[in-house]
């Protein structure tokens, strides 16, 4: 790989439910929680339009590359993609916006082609001008971003979130053109959930700016993001699925490293379903989800190779019987949240597609398997709907958000908000791209000492040759020594409870629990997606 991290878990959730991890009975004035709210409804729609960006962007990078009978087919997928936004964007911003939009986002689909095709050539200049192309689109594009949202999300910011976004995409090619296929589907997994919190802090960014067009709704509650976590889940599920069963029915070296990413995602599933259902329920839907279902579709695969009609019929038969079995675990699971009948329907819906998308492959019509891909992948978005609709109507009270005390004055308070597996950081509304990231690591939740000091106003200053940080804020003075698991404020000693130490990123990190603790800050976890929100009164 390109690029080095930190292993992080790749789905930013462990925890789907906040009653499970302890979370506070919400106060008498909180409203009843709802995925379905007009913010939620945004951040849904930008949810699945940019996370089938990307998806459609590595695609069609990566069958250019390889010369694929399908390749234009895959383009033009991407392109259609980029038209589809145009609606949005014009019920927004007008039609001025949207023309002004799709000028920019769809020429940027053709930079990337372009760096396909001089990597492919091993053409260095070819390789520089796209590359050059490309950086010019970030820039215009966050300009643009700014403009549009007078500042809520800002252009400089803007600029960070979508160079951070072309990187991956970039790394993904990088790999896979390497011959790394487990490198590129890391990448990849990466790079998709990055997509999820970009759609976050946009959609946050466009209903701060119109408030009473989104009803004074959030886009970051609890429920909101109970079902983007849903939707990245099911949304990765369905694109690692058609990818795979193609490269499988082709017979080309990616399928392993798709396969191996396929069962990242079921395991993110698994734990997703062991937080809201317990380690019972999750170890039913494993058995439930793999048996017939995912090792089905390989076998499906083989069947459609073979033309062996008969073998097909029974795959079919096992894949049938899967839709009547998770459905009915779903109803009991939601206790009737969730029907059989409307499970069972809109399962059979998503296998229907899945198995569509390979046999119009395997007939050579690409088009339709293309627009057979591209409406199996939003069908997974209503999936994350009804699911999360279905969880929150039944732990309602746990998903509903406290009403602000009528006392607290905002403008004493300081909002910092940052999220595992994400570059963005929000204080105060100034949104940031960091270039790293908060990670999990040995249980323990690690955020930048350097981001999250500077951001509220402290000096922070690094001394190499004691391999030292002191931070002053105020009349205080902290000093952190890498590779050490104690500190001093203000001359006394504290255990910090783990090692500081630098990242890969060159970043100083240190225990979330622990610097929050020491500065008092009230910390707010976010079950659904990882997200750490971080109040005080400075």
């Amino acid at each position: 790989m390109t690029m080095k991290k930190w292993i992080v878990p790749m789905l930013s959730m462990t925890l789907l439910m906040p009653a499970i991890a302890g979370a506070a009975e919400p106060a008498a004035t909180a409203v009843k929680a709802s995925v379905n709210t007009p913010a939620a409804e945004l951040r849904a729609g930008l949810d699945y339009l940019l996370s089938e960006h990307f998806t459609l962007a590595v695609t069609a990078m990566t069958k250019a590359y390889d010369g694929t009978t399908d390749a234009a087919a895959a383009y033009k997928a991407l392109d259609q993609n980029a038209l589809d936004m145009q609606p949005a964007i014009a019920s927004l911003y007008g039609d001025a916006g949207a023309a002004e939009f799709e000028r920019i986002f769809r020429a940027h689909n053709q930079y990337t082609d372009d760096l396909v095709k001089a990597t492919k050539n091993k053409d260095a200049a070819a390789m520089k001008t796209a590359e050059d192309k490309v950086s010019g689109f970030v820039d215009e594009f966050g300009n643009f971003l700014g403009t549009a949202t007078e500042g809520k999300l800002p252009a400089a910011a803007a600029k960070q979130v979508i160079r951070s976004h072309e990187d991956h995409v970039q790394e993904v090619f990088e790999d896979y053109a390497a011959g790394d296929y487990l490198g590129a589907y890391e990448a990849y997994r990466k790079g998709y959930a990055e997509m999820f919190g970009i759609s976050k802090a946009l959609s946050g960014a466009i209903v701060a700016q119109m408030p009473a067009k989104f009803e004074s709704t959030k886009a970051d509650t609890k429920a909101a993001d109970l079902r983007s976590a849903l939707n990245q889940l099911a949304g990765e599920h369905f694109a690692l699925s058609v990818l795979q069963m193609q490269e499988q029915y082709e017979g080309r070296a990616a399928s392993d490293a798709l396969i191996r990413a396929e069962a990242m995602n079921t395991a993110d599933f698994k734990a997703a379903i062991a937080s809201i259902y317990g380690a019972e329920g999750a170890a039913a839907f494993g058995q439930i989800w793999v048996t017939n279902h995912v090792n089905a579709q390989a076998d499906f695969v083989s069947a459609v190779k073979n033309k062996d009609a008969a073998a097909q019929a029974a795959v079919e038969a096992r894949i049938a019987g899967f839709t009547t079995e998770f459905a009915a675990f779903l109803d009991s699971a939601t206790a009737g949240n969730l029907p059989e009948a409307a499970g069972q329907a809109a399962l059979t819906a998503h296998e229907n597609q899945v198995q569509q998308v390979l046999t119009q492959y395997a007939a050579g019509d690409y088009t339709a398997s293309y627009q057979t891909n591209r409406e199996g992948y939003k069908t997974m978005f209503s999936v994350g709907q009804a699911l999360g609709n279905a969880i929150v109507t039944q732990y309602n009270d746990k998903f509903q958000e406290a009403a602000a005390p009528a006392t607290t004055d905002p403008a004493a308070m300081t909002k910092v908000w940052m999220k595992v597996g994400s570059g963005v950081l929000n204080i105060n509304g100034t949104v940031t791209q960091m270039d790293t990231e908060p990670f999990i690591w040995s249980g323990m939740t690690y955020i930048p000492l350097r981001y999250l000091s500077e951001g509220i106003g402290a000096e922070v200053k690094w001394d190499k040759a004691a391999q030292q940080v002191t931070i002053t804020a105020g009349s205080d003075t902290l000093v952190f020594w890498m590779n050490k698991d104690f500190m001093e404020v203000n001359g006394m000693r504290k255990s910090v409870g783990a090692k500081v130490f630098v990242n890969s990123d060159n970043r100083t990190v240190v225990p979330l629990r622990f610097i929050t603790e020491l500065l008092g800050w009230n910390v707010q976890w976010g079950q659904a997606d990882h997200s750490i929100t971080l109040t005080k009164k400075l």
